[in-house]
């Protein structure tokens, strides 16, 4: 996600407007959708470089998602599809060269189905991100495709923009091969949702029209007078299709999508934003999403809002309200796209206070039809600038949270597990946990409270962690339990979109201080 929202504003290093502050609400929430973006494009994130052995490749991933968890997230979003090709062998895209080097060339594993099963086993969900248009990165020439690119097989689906080739998104028979890639996945792997980001028709080249004359002439003149409109059009139906397609093959998949943050400028449409960005959604990337909202094409939107709060051209605040007021009344949810990537990396002042990033995620939970962020990306968090990975760690993703229930998907929970019994070990205080067969339990709360009695499942104050459901009958450890407590255990079942039981019986246990 090379996110164009930088280089719009690149030029401009400005004074911030005044601002309220926001509010302090630094308590962790019980559920919160906590995610970051895993890129593959360019080996952004993983692979770290073309070509690496199997079992590095492997490890690295693994390493990946040790630090999604210890920095307290419950989500990633993988990019499985960057540019035409793919993570998995598909029928709908060669072999991806970030994997070998070498586009088409099977790289001897399934990475996707590796992804999903070592995400799942730390209870993370997976999102599948895909590229809808992209075909190339930096080049026109068909001929440095894979033989079997689908885009060497159909040259008349292809046109060249800047230095970089993309499917014709007029094209109807394009529109059938995106979709039937995305199922293609959906219908393969288990995976919890699929993902596209703010790339549709490309961000504009100043003095250069996008070269869709010929699918216009053949596809939309008779029925759209306006150009634009009709590439609106072709970019709602597909969202439309993916949508219907997703629900009719797994209902519980879910759909969302992280556009650029403005849809339209306040001085182009009255109910637009109070900004002045110089591209747009609905103007520039023809990317109506006010239409995906109010017609259920998606279960979450994903606004990549990535300037400071109080930015003059484009503030972090103005459009968080704008988004909400979006969404109000809505069945879906709303979650903001952060930039990671700009924390004390960017000309712009406010991005080097190591309060700026913390303050922006107590502003998304101070309001409750907020459900949480998705972090660009991964390495950046990693990188720790101004501390904000430890910031993570310690304070602020500190205690886990579940992700937020979608009831238009499924409010149905689990029965109820129980708690079979508590023994002290050596490694800790050891939980059996025994669940009623046939019930669609996919992980366990836990939850620990000090003293004899249980208290209050409602907060995060007292959730311990989440454990993934292997078996009807099985054990977890907690290693956190410190001698001479009393403690008291119950347990939750939840289902894959999140539905939580009611609790469990409840088991006491005194651990001595004596060695």
């Amino acid at each position: 996600m090379f996110l164009f929202a930088s280089l719009i504003f690149a030029c401009f290093v400005l004074q911030p407007l005044g601002y309220a502050e926001a509010p302090d609400d630094s308590s962790s929430p019980k559920r919160e959708f906590r995610a970051v973006w895993i890129a593959t494009v360019n080996n952004i994130d993983w692979p770290s470089k073309k070509g690496l052995p199997v079992e590095q490749q492997k490890a690295e991933f693994i390493k990946l998602l040790s630090d999604v968890k210890e920095m307290g997230m419950n989500a990633v979003i993988v990019q499985i599809k960057p540019t035409a090709d793919a993570f998995y062998p598909s029928a709908y895209g060669p072999w991806s060269e970030y994997l070998t080097g070498e586009q088409g060339k099977d790289p001897g594993y399934d990475p996707l189905a590796f992804m999903i099963e070592e995400a799942h086993k730390r209870n993370l969900e997976f999102h599948a991100w895909f590229n809808p248009y992209r075909i190339t990165m930096n080049h026109k020439d068909l001929g440095r495709l894979a033989e079997n690119h689908p885009a060497r097989k159909h040259p008349e689906w292809v046109v060249g923009y800047g230095n970089q080739l993309y499917f014709d998104p007029g094209i109807p028979d394009v529109q059938k091969f995106i979709v039937d890639g995305i199922m293609e996945v959906v219908k393969k792997y288990d995976i919890d949702g699929v993902h596209m980001d703010d790339y549709f028709y490309p961000y504009k080249i100043p003095g250069e029209e996008f070269p869709d004359d010929e699918s216009y002439e053949k596809y939309g003149k008779e029925h759209f007078e306006n150009r634009d409109d009709w590439r609106r059009n072709n970019v709602n139906e597909l969202v439309r299709k993916i949508h219907e397609s997703i629900k009719k093959e797994k209902p519980y998949v879910k759909f969302g999508i992280s556009p650029f943050g403005v849809w339209r400028n306040k001085a182009d449409d009255p109910t637009g934003s109070d900004t002045r960005a110089g591209q747009t959604n609905y103007d520039d990337l023809y990317a109506d999403t006010r239409h995906w909202i109010q017609n259920g094409y998606l279960d979450y939107i994903n606004p990549q809002i990535y300037w400071n709060i109080g930015y003059e051209l484009a503030a972090f605040d103005i459009l968080l309200h704008w988004w909400r007021n979006e969404v109000k009344d809505k069945p879906i949810h709303l979650y903001i796209g952060q930039a990671a990537y700009k924390i004390n990396n960017n000309p712009v002042p406010e991005w080097s206070d190591p309060e700026e990033y913390p303050r922006q995620i107590n502003m998304i939970r101070s309001y409750g039809d907020v459900h949480g962020s998705v972090h660009f990306s991964l390495k950046d968090l990693n990188r720790n600038p101004l501390g904000i990975k430890d910031r993570l760690i310690n304070e602020i993703y500190k205690k886990p949270a579940l992700v937020p229930a979608m009831p238009w998907l499924d409010d149905d929970p689990p029965k109820k597990p129980k708690l079979r019994d508590l023994i002290k070990n050596e490694k800790g205080i050891t939980l059996t946990i025994e669940d009623h067969k046939g019930n669609d339990t996919v992980y366990y709360a836990v939850y620990r409270f000090e003293g004899k009695h249980k208290g209050d499942t409602g907060s995060s104050e007292n959730l311990l962690t989440t454990v993934r459901k292997t078996s009807n009958v099985q054990q977890f450890t907690d290693i956190t339990a410190e001698p001479g407590k009393t403690y008291t255990y119950i347990v939750t079942a939840l289902d894959r979109l999140h539905n939580e039981s009611k609790e469990s019986n409840p088991k006491t246990i005194t651990i001595s201080d004596k060695p």
